[in-house]
């Protein structure tokens, strides 16, 4: 039976709680309503999310409505995706990209 795991959209208020105090491996999207790259994501991200459940979070952050932590990682396109281990972050992302590309990108920073 697969797990089933939900993406939360977490803020900049919630960004150091939820991501860098995790004790798992988290892979941060942000994202922006207006963006088609970052629909065509979703479905990945969530296969992803359900794949790794238990060993790897999947949460979204909107770019809009959270300018401040975008700001801190020098985001300057979206969809970008992070990915954070031990509260640092080891893998930058940007653009959609098939899932296999993604999955191998973060085994590799995650080995």
């Amino acid at each position: 039976m697969s797990q089933t795991a939900v993406i939360e959209d977490i803020t900049d208020a919630r960004f150091v709680d939820e991501v860098l105090m995790s004790d798992t491996p988290v892979l941060v999207e942000i994202w922006a309503e207006w963006c088609p790259p970052c629909r065509q994501l979703a479905p990945i991200l969530e296969k992803i999310a359900a794949e790794r459940a238990g060993s790897l979070r999947v949460v979204k952050l909107n770019q809009d409505e959270n300018p401040a932590t975008s700001a801190d990682y020098r985001v300057m396109a979206v969809p970008t995706m992070l990915l954070f281990r031990g509260g640092k972050p080891v893998l930058q992302m940007v653009g959609a990209r098939p899932k296999s590309h993604l999955d191998r990108e973060i085994d590799k920073a995650l080995a």
